[in-house]
């Protein structure tokens, strides 16, 4: 049997196979507009979606796209299995390989997803961690593409101003892979992991860091961002809000950006801190298009993952 391929990062994919994933989503999403959403990919096969964080888009996506590839969705709550007990990963991951055809996993610790990626023989695919959510942004490049035009995903100018948490390292190795020139703002001390944007900015020398959120945003032609306090990090919220002063997302900074730019933000959001109810409810806006594209990418992801029979 071949080895499986994983989906924990941006780099586990080759530039054109994350390319033909948003080619073959964007047809995909063509396909159930026009009502033609059933497909027997998977042909009637469990997949396990594991869960040790909250999850509103991520849970629902990944169930619409296996359940409508004809597959059968498994969701186990991380807290009820024998892993959170002491069982070694690498027995929970061989266990699990001989029962289902895939693994989606949304968890804390990203060093336990590739140990359970190296014990297992059917694809792995992380659905968030404390330190990236590809599948996401895999889903904000679909956005980008449709909105500004597939050439964006290579010229288009990225800003991300706020946290530099999983979402802003996601997008500097998406920025890393395909090109694309990324600014980020980030108050000081909140800057993504050093060894992720080391990496990027020797891959991409447009890569930079901004001093200012005015600066980021200048004749961005995307606007991205997330809450000031993600998952696990809500005790901080206080003194984050205090840190991050200044690097909200408002009209002000949409009028830096080039004329028709694209706000977008994973969601959930907190209007009224790091993003305005304006900017959220204006054409700029493509939250909506944005959260609805994880499902299909997700679905394009789960038919190149999981071959079929």
């Amino acid at each position: 049997m071949p080895e499986p391929k994983h989906f924990i990062t941006f780099r586990d994919l080759s530039l054109q196979e994350l390319g033909s994933l948003i080619a073959r989503a964007a047809a995909l999403k063509a396909e159930r507009a026009a009502g033609n959403f059933r497909r027997d990919h998977l042909a009637g096969r469990p997949v396990a979606m594991l869960f040790s964080k909250n999850s509103t888009r991520t849970r629902v996506s990944f169930e619409c796209a296996i359940n409508e590839l004809g597959g059968h969705a498994i969701v186990i709550n991380l807290g009820d299995s024998q892993w959170t007990r002491g069982e070694p990963l690498s027995h929970t991951s061989r266990v699990m390989s001989r029962y289902v055809s895939g693994v989606v996993i949304r968890h804390t610790k990203e060093a336990e997803l590739v140990e359970l990626a190296r014990w297992s023989s059917v694809p792995v695919i992380n659905a968030l961690t404390d330190e990236r959510h590809p599948c996401q942004v895999l889903g904000d490049l679909l956005t980008v593409s449709e909105r500004l035009g597939p050439e964006a995903l290579r010229e288009a100018p990225v800003c991300w101003i706020g946290d530099g948490c999983n979402m802003a390292a996601t997008w500097l190795e998406a920025a890393a892979v395909f090109g694309f020139p990324l600014r980020l703002a980030c108050p000081e001390g909140y800057l993504p992991d050093a060894e992720i944007l080391r990496r990027a900015q020797a891959d991409n020398p447009r890569v930079k860091v901004c001093s200012a959120p005015a600066e980021a945003a200048e004749g961005a032609r995307v606007v991205t961002t997330d809450v000031f306090a993600s998952m696990g990090f809500e005790a901080e919220r206080d003194k984050r809000l205090k840190d991050f002063r200044g690097y909200q997302v408002n009209a002000g900074i949409m009028a830096k950006a080039a004329p028709g730019a694209v706000f977008l933000h994973c969601l959930p959001a907190h209007p009224g801190e790091e993003v305005t109810e304006e900017v959220i409810e204006s054409p700029a806006s493509a939250v909506w298009d944005e959260a609805e594209n994880r499902l299909h990418v997700q679905k394009a992801l789960l038919e190149y993952l999981i071959p079929a029979l």
